[in-house]
């Protein structure tokens, strides 16, 4: 088996637990070797709220680790236009570490909570 399969097995644990409605959706994230992307979804309505990722961005210098903060910043700020200030963290069967805690990090600074 390979690595991938273990992270889909880990997503599927995880996604019978964590699901996100209108008052408190869920902040999923996919990242790839070169890309991030997070979009938060209301799981009840099917509908996706916010969405965010690398490619959006219009300055992309600096490590992966500081792109994915700014990714991270931007969607923040989307969510509080939006007026979500707790989300539910989906990571995707991701270790909680490097790019996907800096993300999750940038986001908590905006102030909205886990």
């Amino acid at each position: 088996m390979g690595t991938k399969n273990y992270r889909i097995k880990r997503k599927k644990r995880i996604r019978k637990k964590i699901f996100g409605n209108k008052d408190r959706p869920r902040l999923s994230v996919f990242r790839s070797n070169k890309h991030i992307y997070a979009q938060v979804v209301n799981d009840v309505d099917g509908d996706t709220i916010a969405s965010m990722g690398d490619l959006n961005l219009s300055k992309k210098s600096g490590t992966k680790t500081e792109i994915a903060k700014e990714v991270g910043r931007k969607l923040g700020g989307k969510l509080k236009k939006e007026k979500i200030l707790k989300v539910v963290f989906d990571r995707s069967g991701y270790k909680y570490h490097g790019r996907l805690k800096a993300l999750a990090e940038e986001v908590r600074k905006i102030g909205i909570e886990f």
